[in-house]
């Protein structure tokens, strides 16, 4: 499976191991306001989510990465693609632990994830939901280059779709 790096973070697959560490991002209710159902989840919940990124893997050859900083190794977060059944489009999507907030993680992880979906996987165009109060996640999308080009309903609540288009992206 596929690694990717920038100049502080690994984005590579999660593993049996990353459970505490993601588990304890994903019972934080801040972290986790803007995301799914827009709750914590809990330590079996999250494990469940952990195989269906590497199941997404398996099924679709693209996925969700863990993402780690280079320097200590520890587990940050999550960055990259998101397209099951039924979703609006092919998403780039990212998570951070609430420690990592501010650090430009997001930018940087979404950055490098964008590029590889344009030029090794030879997507056309990518999108970013994001739900309408989640002004870092704007900024985020915004950074990469991405703009607003309508609203869709998931898990029962808006959230704003954010594109950008391969002739539009730069590294």
């Amino acid at each position: 499976m596929i690694t990717l790096e920038t100049g502080r973070l690994r984005l590579r697959m999660f593993r049996e191991d990353d459970l505490d560490a993601y588990a304890a991002m994903c019972a934080d209710p801040d972290v986790m306001r803007y995301i799914g159902a827009g709750g914590p989840l809990t330590r079996a919940d999250t494990w469940r989510q952990m195989a269906t990124f590497l199941g997404h893997w398996q099924l679709r050859g693209y996925g969700m990465w863990a993402v780690e900083e280079r320097a200590t190794g520890a587990l940050v977060g999550r960055i990259g693609f998101h397209y099951p059944e039924g979703w609006p489009d092919f998403e780039c999507g990212w998570l951070l632990a609430r420690a990592s907030w501010g650090k430009g993680y997001a930018t940087e992880g979404a950055r490098r994830a964008l590029q590889h979906a344009f030029t090794e996987l030879g997507r056309e165009r990518v999108i970013s939901l994001i739900r309408p109060d989640n002004a870092a996640s704007i900024r985020v999308a915004e950074r990469l280059g991405e703009t607003r080009e309508g609203l869709v309903t998931l898990f029962g609540s808006e959230a704003l779709v954010y594109g950008i288009p391969r002739e539009r992206f730069r590294k």
